[in-house]
């Protein structure tokens, strides 16, 4: 990856991005980043003292086969232009963003052959959730790793086996052949893909400014992964200890052993270890054990509060206990991930 750079770099022209986009759209999939590429324009123009007008760093399109209005998957129409008026020479970045996917969904054709044609003039290629399909379909993919919802992952990498798909990360960037093609996870991680984009273009400060405005972590804490401890541990459950988790997710700073969150799930202790077990896969011990080191990343990368504190709320007690754990978990020092993770 390039070295990432604190400061804005000027652009020539603007980037011009378009989001080639099929019937059934996801809606945040397109507009999420959308707004991220206009929240990095506001501040490229600050930057520069750019007038209003003329875009300075980025100017998005959304395109469709046929243009005009395209129904979307949430029901609000958007308005298109249509792909065969775009001249692929003037595309910066082409980012494919999802639709609804099952095995009986046809992709649209038309769109796969354009999508096909216009990628190598394009200096990079993403998508967004599902649209890694369409990459996929157009051969964009083949011997590359990707990423897609999680919920789709099997189904991509059954339906195009020559994709290494990834279920985990929020997003991946490949650079196999000379050539940048980025996918992501689901939804909402199109904006996490965004920000890395332009983090790429313009420099983490104004990438760290966008992501400030849209209220989002500009590098989600944690590692990538698509779930968060609380959520994953949910999921898994099947909803049995859904209260449970989010009181353990409140009281991280507390006595969390077995007999205490036994108490609270109103079990006996030895009940609630072998239910806990058989709905999660895991003790309870590791599911406290993971929640303490993800509320101490978020804790890392949201504030400046010394180490000694952050132990304390998130129940490790001393700063030795945070080092280990965040050791074993991130393979690196809790000061050393705020430095790469923290918004300054």
């Amino acid at each position: 990856m390039p070295p990432q750079t604190s400061h804005a770099s000027p652009v020539a022209a603007a980037r011009h991005v378009v989001f080639a986009v099929a019937p059934d759209l996801v809606l945040l999939d397109a507009c999420g980043p959308v707004e991220a590429f206009w929240r990095a324009e506001l501040g490229m123009r600050a930057f520069h003292g750019a007038p209003q007008g003329e875009p300075c760093a980025y100017r998005t399109t959304l395109a469709s086969v046929a243009g005009g209005v395209l129904p979307t998957f949430a029901g609000m129409p958007i308005v298109t232009e249509r792909l065969d008026t775009l001249d692929p020479a003037t595309i910066d970045t082409l980012i494919v963003p999802g639709v609804p996917i099952d095995d009986a969904t046809v992709l649209q054709p038309e769109l796969v052959a354009w999508i096909a044609a216009a990628a190598p003039r394009a200096r990079r290629v993403a998508s967004v959730c599902t649209g890694a399909f369409y990459l996929a379909a157009a051969g964009l993919l083949d011997g590359r790793r990707a990423a897609t919802h999680w919920r789709n992952a099997a189904q991509l990498a059954k339906r195009f086996p020559k994709v290494e798909v990834d279920p985990e990360p929020i997003f991946i960037r490949d650079d196999r052949d000379g050539r940048a093609v980025w996918t992501s996870a689901g939804v909402s991680a199109g904006i996490d893909l965004a920000l890395a984009l332009i983090e790429e273009d313009c420099g983490h400060a104004i990438a760290m400014q966008a992501a400030r405005r849209l209220v989002v972590f500009m590098k989600r804490p944690g590692g990538q992964s698509q779930f968060s401890e609380a959520l994953t541990a949910q999921g898994t459950a099947g909803g049995a200890f859904d209260a449970l988790h989010g009181w353990m997710a409140a009281n991280l700073h507390g006595e969390l052993n077995v007999e205490r969150l036994a108490e609270e799930a109103r079990m006996s202790p030895r009940t609630f270890a072998r239910r806990y077990v058989e709905a999660v896969g895991r003790t309870p011990a590791r599911t406290v054990a993971a929640m303490r080191v993800e509320a101490a990343a978020h804790a890392l990368v949201q504030s400046r509060r010394p180490l000694k504190r952050i132990a304390a709320d998130c129940g490790f007690g001393t700063e030795q206990n945070l080092r280990r754990a965040f050791e074993r978990s991130y393979g690196v020092l809790p000061l050393d991930y705020r430095a790469r993770f923290a918004a300054n």
